[in-house]
């Protein structure tokens, strides 16, 4: 069932046979010889068959303009988006067209390749994000096997009084990439049932007497689940490039259940503590369980949109927990989607107590020196332009405020893969010297 679930579907050749079958179906049902009605009168099949496929592209890119026009994914959809939902569609007509005046053969392969086609659909559009690469993670499962944590001295966790990258000397027998799994993280405290957090470790957390290394907490968007494929395989690059050095990355489930409830990043009666999951129970078991030094500095809290929007709110609110944030694609706040939803749901129609969860507000009502030594990278894709707005917005509210701010646009990307590791790179140019793992400035 593993290798099943790790299958990777992204530029692969899973997906290009899920491609090879839709052709195949199609090629099929347009094989098909004229047929005659019970007077004798011959039926046109091709004339048939062009209707179907042109009816089902139109019913397609509708669906696609009405998504962007009602707003009904909470970003705007790129055009090939548009281009995949018509295909998909033209097929669906295809398969349609083919039932009557068929044998029973034929309306059984019509029927499969309409199944064929949906799949299909959705491999070209997940490809087109890249945020889903295995096929476990298209259905919210995180890689199943549970990672071996190394074992490590808890009274050697203290901040190094030197940069660890002009300490650090890698052992020859330090493997050249880090590992990654899952493991489940309970909600102790919170309550809170979440799905078993991604974990990454880098090289040098797989040696023997490894150092103890800086940590990012990580949470992916909604709807999403916690993968920690895209930011292990930036860190594998960075690894790759500074002796193996990286951060421990625990990718936390702020979204619980199967991941497609928003609880808005914050502590609810209808959707669970999972503020208090990843603050609190998430925190505690880093500390308890990974070899992780000690001190804020070292400690990031990052998230990709949904979870962009949470790091920012958890960063504002505790400084003495994470020194640094990295929004990549991050909303306003939490709950900029549905805002009126989320006064009600989650704060019971208390506006004071939602204006007061948003990131700037609390950045804004914190005491002068809260924030001293906090550096903040906000990212998104050039062709995103409501989380650009979102992203310039916040920015410019820490940046006033005296934090370490960077502002990074990531070129050609839209809100899918490229802004995510564009962003995630930008994030770690920025905090690899901060955090002790090269020595630049």
């Amino acid at each position: 069932m593993s290798a099943i679930l790790e299958l990777p579907i992204i530029n692969s050749p899973a997906m290009w046979i899920i491609y090879a079958v839709a052709v195949a179906f199609t090629v099929t049902l347009l094989i098909r010889k004229d047929s005659k009605s019970k007077h004798g009168k011959t039926k046109r099949w091709l004339p048939r068959a062009l209707i179907g496929i042109a009816a089902g592209a139109i019913v397609g890119f509708l669906i696609y303009l009405a998504g962007n026009a009602l707003d009904l994914f909470g970003v705007e959809l790129p055009g090939p988006v548009g281009t995949w939902a018509a295909a998909t569609f033209a097929g669906i007509g295809l398969a349609i067209a083919s039932f009557p005046h068929s044998k029973p053969w034929r309306k059984i392969v019509a029927s499969v390749s309409i199944l064929a086609y949906l799949v299909a659909g959705a491999t070209g559009i997940n490809a087109l994000y890249g945020l889903n690469p295995t096929l476990g993670s298209v259905f919210g499962i995180v890689e199943e096997n549970q990672i071996t944590l190394p074992d490590f001295n808890a009274d050697n966790r203290a901040a190094p009084t030197q940069p660890l990258a002009s300490t650090w000397q890698a052992p020859a027998d330090m493997p050249s990439v880090g590992e990654r799994g899952s493991v489940p993280i309970p909600g102790t405290t919170s309550g809170f049932v979440a799905r078993d957090a991604g974990i990454y470790l880098p090289p040098a957390a797989l040696v023997e007497n490894a150092p103890a290394l800086p940590v990012v907490i990580m949470m992916m968007g909604y709807v999403g689940n916690p993968d920690p494929t895209i930011i292990s395989d930036v860190l594998d690059q960075f690894a790759a490039d500074h002796n193996g050095l990286a951060p421990i990355v625990v990718v936390a489930d702020q979204l619980g259940g199967q991941g497609d409830v928003d609880p808005a990043c914050a502590d609810s009666a209808k959707y669970g503590n999972a503020e208090t999951y990843v603050t609190t129970d998430v925190v505690n078991w880093v500390n308890a369980n990974l070899n992780v030094i000690q001190d804020p500095k070292y400690w990031t809290v990052a998230g990709y949109s949904n979870g962009g929007g949470c790091a920012a709110k958890y960063g504002a609110k505790d400084p003495g927990t994470f020194k640094n944030i990295i929004s990549v694609s991050g909303e306003q706040y939490p709950g900029s989607e549905t805002p009126d939803a989320v006064q009600a749901d989650i704060y019971g129609g208390d506006a004071a107590a939602f204006e007061a969860s948003k990131p700037i507000n609390i950045f804004q009502a914190a005491p002068a020196g809260t924030y001293a030594g906090m550096t903040a990278i906000f990212t998104a894709g050039s062709e995103d332009p409501d989380f650009v707005s979102m992203a310039t917005t916040v920015s410019n509210a820490t940046q006033a405020l005296g934090i370490n701010t960077t502002l990074f646009i990531v070129q050609g990307a839209d809100h899918g893969g490229d802004a995510v590791s564009g962003g995630l790179t930008e994030g770690f140019n920025v905090l690899y010297p901060v955090l002790g793992l090269s020595t630049g400035s």
